[in-house]
């Protein structure tokens, strides 16, 4: 048997931000309870408001199952006397187990006879599980803070103020945080701001649309916001940017959602969209259009919480609370043209970046010096990549910036066009911040990438040179972040720069660093253990790059061309043969010492000896030219080949010939051999361990 099951908590307005996780994992952890107990159950929905959290199982038992419970007890000799007759050990067996003398039986468990109790479990009813199953529910969601409220200890993330639990049509008798249940939920707080009866599960949904004005399925709001906002955006022949970080955000404002399209004055679009945008975003809540260029438009959308008879008004409301915001917008912008990026230099001065490494000002004269090395490196422009660093910081002491955070790099690129500076110079204003997190875009310009590079690079060995390189879990100066994004810049924009150089280059530009002894090393260590952990998030075995990492390559590029390439070998059918005869080859010179003559054709007795020196000789001509040119792959699959000439090499020769000039002849062949692979990686390591 079994019947639908109803929870909803009723509550103040929850937090917008963290409603869907709540809801999530309220979910979660029922189900979760639920299956604790084998209670099964066809389906489990969750849905939530601002100012509910609910769940909704569909067909839950109505009681625990049942089971048969075997326990074994005292073997029989010591549960029975000479005579057979009981004894006090078979006695206590039954009482603990609830069961008679003369329900005990005889079974043997592999070992020995002995007393065995029969007993069933289970079969408890739901309803006597639920209030707990709710209350450990609740208990276990992400609540950083809770609060309490009136005169009860009672905690959690707002004040709860009802509470529904029916088992099909009954109230299930439990109390969950410090609330009884009952059957009675609440409508809209304005629509319909009174109590509302259930009778069945099935209807927790309509009842509250169709009379109560909640729209309760989270999801369900979700998707009629969003095609109210488009059928908005359509009016005006716009397009609704639908970030879904907001929509989850409104969705969770609001229990029956209305959409409404507001205006703002045409001469905003002077501002950079990026500040109205924020201004509407983040501050008000507002969805922003565009045209089919992608041009901000002068509409918003912003989506209500009540259905107004007069929505004229509503909207006009909304109007005048973002226009101060808009102006405000709109002056900081004069305002700030008014001095040029350069002028503003002069205030980074006073402003510290690091106490042991002086002011953001002294940051951007090395971030300049090291750009301009780099752009060097790669025949770029140095004196873009300079101004560009001198430049880089200089919108922190903008009044934009001051008010708007996120517009950090983005009004330095508005400002140094109006300076008059070059497209490039502007465009890594706003580059020299990508990447900001994983798969987020990387620079366009070569000066943005440059930029990106130098600030990273300049604050990774800074960091590391007064001591305060990253411990554990506590990383305050984002360097793990920092070097994945030098590490990304370096790959994925095809720069071939050795970060060695790079990093002596930068630790170059520090002065009075107090923690200089072997910082190039420390750094360059941490940074490729970074590589590391990219390629196995990326699925590449570690041994992979461990192959690749012993060859002591330091140019990232190229690091990343030989672990492609080594994967793609080590999933080759002679791969795991080639390895191990390297291992072998290795293990051979490392014990005899490298040989002192070179390999000499007249000293070739072997057939399978001279056959492996020829093999060696025409692929060393083939892959030579491949690796000058760093096709690493083509050069891999084709040493592939070597396989069978090397095992027949390992069954017919005896390299440690007593002969000293066969055996010298035999280990310069293997050091020809290994030198091939070892131009790529040491294939050895890809070998598994015995053991």
């Amino acid at each position: 048997m079994s019947a639908d099951f109803l929870f909803e908590l009723g509550t103040e307005e929850l937090p917008p931000t963290a409603l869907k996780t709540l809801l999530q994992s309220l979910r979660t952890s029922f189900e979760a309870g639920l299956s604790a107990h084998d209670l099964s159950f066809s389906a489990i929905h969750g849905y939530a408001s601002p100012r509910r959290l609910a769940i909704k199982v569909d067909e839950l038992a109505e009681q625990t199952p049942v089971k048969e419970v075997v326990t074994f007890g005292p073997p029989t000799k010591i549960a029975f006397d000479a005579e057979g007759k009981p004894t006090k050990a078979a006695e206590a067996f039954a009482k603990k187990n609830g069961v008679t003398l003369e329900q005990l039986t005889t079974e043997n468990d592999g070992k020995a006879d002995k007393l065995v109790a029969r007993t069933e479990a289970g079969g408890q009813a739901t309803v006597e599980l639920l209030g707990d199953i709710a209350n450990e529910a609740l208990a276990k969601l992400p609540i950083a803070k809770r609060m309490r409220w009136g005169a009860s200890r009672t905690e959690f993330v707002r004040p709860a103020h009802w509470l529904v639990m029916l088992f099909d049509d009954e109230i299930v008798d439990a109390e969950v945080l410090g609330l009884r249940a009952n059957r009675c939920t609440y409508g809209h707080r304005f629509h319909y701001n009174h109590e509302l009866d259930l009778f069945s599960p099935d209807e927790y949904l309509s009842k509250l649309r169709d009379t109560g004005y909640v729209m309760a399925d989270m999801d369900a709001r979700r998707e009629l916001i969003r095609t109210q906002v488009n059928a908005q955006a359509e009016k005006v022949g716009g397009q609704a940017v639908l970030d879904d970080d907001l929509l989850d955000e409104v969705t969770a404002l609001v229990e029956w959602p209305v959409a409404l399209l507001g205006n703002f004055e045409k001469r905003f679009l002077n501002v950079p969209p990026e500040a109205l945008i924020a201004s509407m975003k983040e501050h008000q809540k507002y969805f922003h259009l565009v045209d089919a260029k992608g041009q901000l438009l002068p509409h918003f959308i912003t989506v209500a919480n009540i259905e107004s008879q007069d929505p004229v008004q509503v909207i006009d409301g909304n109007e005048r609370v973002i226009r101060p915001r808009l102006s405000d917008a709109a002056f900081f912008f004069d305002t700030d043209l008014k001095r040029s990026l350069e002028e503003r230099r002069e205030q980074l001065k006073p402003i510290v970046f690091q106490a042991k490494l002086g002011s953001v000002y002294q940051k951007t004269e090395r971030i300049a010096a090291l750009a301009k090395s780099i752009a060097l490196a790669l025949n770029a422009d140095p004196a873009l990549a300079e101004r560009a660093g001198q430049l880089c910081k200089s919108d922190l002491v903008t009044d934009m910036v001051g008010e708007f955070d996120n517009m950090q790099g983005i009004a330095g690129y508005y400002y140094a066009r109006n300076d008059g500076e070059p497209k490039d110079v502007a465009q890594a204003m706003m580059e020299q911040y990508l990447p900001k997190f994983a798969g987020d875009a990387l620079p366009e310009t070569t000066t943005g990438a440059i930029i990106a590079l130098a600030d990273r690079l300049d604050t990774i060995t800074g960091i590391f040179g007064i001591g305060q390189q990253p411990t554990g879990s506590k990383d305050p100066f984002a360097l793990r972040r920092a070097s994945l994004g030098v590490l990304r810049l370096l790959v994925d924009k095809s720069l071939d720069l050795d970060l060695r150089d790079l990093l002596e280059q930068s630790v170059a530009q520090h002065t009075g660093l107090t923690k200089p002894e072997g910082l190039v090393d420390r750094v360059l260590e941490y940074m490729l253990e970074r590589f590391r952990a990219w390629y196995e998030d990326a699925g590449i075995p570690a041994e992979v790059f461990q192959a690749v990492s012993a060859r002591g390559v330091t140019c990232p590029l190229d690091i990343d061309l030989r672990v492609k390439a080594v994967h793609e070998f080590y999933q080759l059918p002679q791969a795991q043969a080639l390895a191990a005869a390297n291992k072998r080859v290795a293990n051979i010179l490392s014990k005899s010492g490298a040989p002192s003559a070179e390999l000499d054709p007249a000293l070739l007795q072997e057939s399978a000896e001279q056959a492996l020196a020829q093999a060696v000789s025409a692929k060393a001509e083939e892959v030579l030219p491949l690796f000058e040119q760093r096709e690493y792959t083509r050069a891999l699959t084709s040493l592939a080949d070597l396989q069978q000439p090397v095992d027949s090499f390992f069954d017919h020769v005896m390299v440690m010939a007593d002969d000293e000039k066969l055996r010298t002849n035999r280990l310069a062949l293997l050091q020809q051999l290994g030198e091939l692979f070892l131009a790529v990686a040491d294939i050895s390591l890809l070998a598994p361990s015995k053991g």
